[in-house]
């Protein structure tokens, strides 16, 4: 499978090609980061954040657009105003093993969203979108005054983390887990992806455990902790896993599970593998 194959399956209707996004391609799949104003139901205290002037603001400073996605919507007029969210690389910032850190931002002039910037890190091999853990700089600027500077100013905050994160992956790459550590990062990713089925009385799963671990291509079934959790973060998110659930009836259903497409719940679980992940080097490191 190709990369823009992988990048259709994750994306979820959002907008990813393998290059960097133009205005045209954004403004037909995600316009509402062209919005011009607040939407409606903000009062006039609310004052918008206009996403396109702040991308043409990184893109001057080399930062360009390659994904982008916003929240769906039923209420009539309002998908010009919708979160959405971009993930962001540096021209400066990329590595010869396939790997690129990314600033992620999430806006919204419709009151959902403050604007957020968010360390990321982005796999090209499985077009695995990771979000890093709480542990490293997040930027939120509120809806009031000029904030097109401060967002600049914040996306190279973050940006400030680059390095260390790259040489976190890197320290992930040299620690060697076992067969029952793999399982605990796999149960922890099942307990936070399927929560109701860890509840007392809860639906089950329609998936187990020993999916979540199962490698989707031949170079991740290597022993190190890095592969472990990009394997364990694209089984949680990316979904695909056939299994089984039991109607009300007693009868068998079959069933695929679905990519994680919502913005809020794509970040938060991003965020709690990435925060695994370290708790399990420190472990190992102890």
């Amino acid at each position: 499978m190709g990369f823009n194959r992988y990048m259709r399956g994750m994306s979820n209707g959002g907008l990813a090609t393998g290059e960097a996004l133009t205005d045209g391609e954004l403004k037909r799949a995600v316009p509402s980061i062209f919005a011009t104003e607040a939407h409606e139901s903000r009062s006039a205290r609310f004052v918008p954040v206009l996403t396109i002037e702040v991308l043409d603001g990184l893109r001057k400073e080399g930062f360009d657009p390659f994904f982008a996605q916003q929240a769906r919507t039923r209420i009539a007029g309002k998908a010009e105003f919708t979160k959405h969210m971009m993930r962001l690389r540096h021209r400066s910032i990329t590595n010869g093993e396939g790997e690129a850190f990314e600033v992620i931002l999430v806006n919204a002039n419709d009151g959902t969203s403050s604007y957020q910037m968010i360390p990321g890190y982005f796999r090209f091999v499985c077009a695995n979108g990771l979000m890093v853990g709480d542990t490293f700089n997040e930027v939120k600027v509120r809806h009031s005054g000029n904030a097109i500077s401060e967002v600049i100013e914040g996306a190279y905050t973050v940006l400030e983390d680059a390095e260390e994160i790259t040489e976190q992956v890197q320290s992930f790459k040299a620690i060697t887990v076992s067969d029952a550590e793999r399982v605990i990062l796999a149960e922890a990713a099942h307990a936070l992806r399927f929560p109701d089925a860890h509840k007392e009385d809860g639906k089950p799963a329609p998936v187990t455990v020993d999916q979540m671990l199962r490698a989707r291509r031949r170079d991740d079934r290597a022993g190190d902790l890095w592969t472990a959790f990009n394997v364990v973060q694209e089984n949680t998110i990316k979904g695909g896993l056939y299994g089984q659930t039991r109607t009300a009836e007693g009868r068998i259903r079959r069933q695929r599970t679905r990519a994680v497409g919502g913005i809020d719940q794509n970040k938060a679980l991003n965020r709690a593998l990435w925060t695994l992940t370290e708790r399990m080097a420190e472990l190992k490191a102890a």
